[in-house]
């Protein structure tokens, strides 16, 4: 998530409407039964917390990035998304941030600095469930706004917009994506659009454990001499009971534009 900005500041009109329209969706019931996480994968995911519910999912990340002379490591601690639901089943509120230091080894002494990312907040909407070939899907309008310490903050709300979209494939094998665009902001100030897409795999390997297999991409626009990052990324899960999940991943970068790897650990907990 903090690879990402994100949302959109008119929402708020969207919303009702959508809400309005609650009716027209088919009936799902699996939204407030079972522990669903955003994490530890990049790909959000089509299902809310259900009415009512409460979730915090929190994570560490180490990343780091060598061009063969210089290292940089990238510490992301807390990583918290706070998901509400409220009004109806199929709507969640969201709200996170991060604490970062990076260390940049581009002296004999290396130079570190920390901060806060900018606030994160967002509204999943569920859409559908899944029927028969068809997706389940929601959408999820999303923002950054500029709260973060300098040198980690974009220094103002940037906006942006994610579909998601899963299918249950059997009883065991399941496949997501996400497809988003983001208002962002270049190292010189420049403003530009970044699109993210996103694949992933998941397999139930026992009643309470999963794995995880991920594909993913960001796709500048309208930014010169800045090329896409692509990275593949892996994890499990497991459910301590109901309402407790931990996490591991690890991820890798597939080309030069993208950073060398991190590795990465979590938990999630529900109250309903």
């Amino acid at each position: 998530m903090s690879s990402l900005v994100y949302i959109w500041p008119r929402c708020g009109c969207a919303l009702l409407v959508l809400t309005g329209l609650w009716p027209l969706a088919a009936p799902d019931t699996a939204y407030a039964q079972s522990l669903v996480a955003d994490r530890p994968d990049f790909t959000e995911a089509t299902s809310t917390v259900g009415l009512g519910g409460f979730q915090l999912e929190l994570g560490y990340t180490l990343g780091l990035d060598s061009d063969g002379e210089f290292t940089r490591r990238v510490h992301s601690y807390g990583e918290p998304l706070l998901r509400v639901g409220v009004l109806v089943e199929r709507l969640e509120l969201r709200v996170g941030t991060t604490a970062v230091t990076e260390v940049d080894r581009a002296s004999p002494r290396g130079v570190t600095t920390s901060g806060l990312e900018d606030l994160y907040l967002g509204a999943k909407i569920a859409l559908s469930g899944q029927r028969g070939v068809l997706p389940a899907t929601a959408i999820l309008p999303q923002m950054t706004v500029a709260t973060g310490t300098e040198g980690f903050s974009a220094g103002q709300t940037l906006p942006g917009f994610n579909f998601l979209y899963s299918w249950d494939l059997s009883g065991t094998l399941s496949l997501a994506g996400s497809t988003q665009v983001n208002a962002a902001v270049g190292d010189m100030g420049e403003n530009y659009s970044e699109w993210a897409q996103s694949l992933s795999w998941g397999i139930a390997t026992g009643q309470r454990s999963g794995v995880y297999a991920e594909w993913y991409a960001f796709v500048p626009a309208g930014l010169d001499g800045v090329g896409s990052e692509h990275y593949l990324n892996s994890g499990l899960t497991w459910l301590a009971n109901d309402d407790l999940q931990w996490d591991v991943r690890i991820g890798f970068g597939l080309n030069d534009a993208a950073e060398d790897g991190y590795v990465g650990a979590g938990v999630v907990m529900r109250v309903r």
